[in-house]
């Protein structure tokens, strides 16, 4: 497991909303508390968040934005070239980061394995804190009617309570995926 971070996606209705908290830590020592570890890509139709390396997450956003343009913004065509290059190159299989990237279409978890695993019911998380902030968003999907949004933030507040590599400095993206997806 990647002692880094919590990054979380849920996805309900018309919206997706990927949070990350912003610690960087070194072992047991803090080291920044507001990095931001989301991004947008392709004109603001994916987004992304990475759990790991801070450099190793970077370099992730790079190749991800590479694939991306090659295939014309199909995430799940990009995702699974990213995963055999990520898995085959001697470069690459050093990498120390998790990903998880999500369109109107698709959410999916990426990881240096090769792994591309989307989640059946659109919540997914990874990082120190992802098993905290998967639960509780679990928990408020099925019993709420609260909005991803919502569930995001009020999940990621639990996992920064819990897990001591997860701090309350929480970046949120949020795709409208009606207006996406036309």
């Amino acid at each position: 497991m990647l002692h880094s971070t919590t990054i979380l996606s849920v996805k309900r209705n018309e919206s997706i909303v990927i949070a990350g908290d912003g610690q960087v830590s070194f072992g047991n020592t803090i080291f920044k508390s507001n990095t931001n570890k989301i991004r947008k890509f392709f004109d603001g139709k994916v987004i992304s968040g990475f759990a790991g390396s801070a450099a190793d997450g970077m370099a992730l956003f790079e190749r991800l934005n590479m694939r991306l343009k090659k295939h014309s913004g199909n995430l799940l065509q990009a995702a699974v070239d990213m995963a055999k290059d990520w898995r085959s190159d001697k470069y690459l299989r050093r990498l120390e980061a998790m990903m998880i990237v999500a369109d109107a279409q698709n959410t999916l978890i990426l990881s240096g394995q090769g792994d591309v695993i989307e989640p059946e019911d659109g919540i997914a998380a990874i990082g120190s804190g992802g098993n905290y902030a998967l639960s509780a968003a679990k928990a408020l999907f099925y019993s709420t009617d609260m909005s991803a949004m919502d569930i995001v933030k009020k999940s990621m507040k639990i996992a920064a309570d819990v897990c001591v590599y997860t701090n309350h400095n929480v970046v949120i993206e949020e795709l409208n995926i009606i207006a996406k997806a036309s």
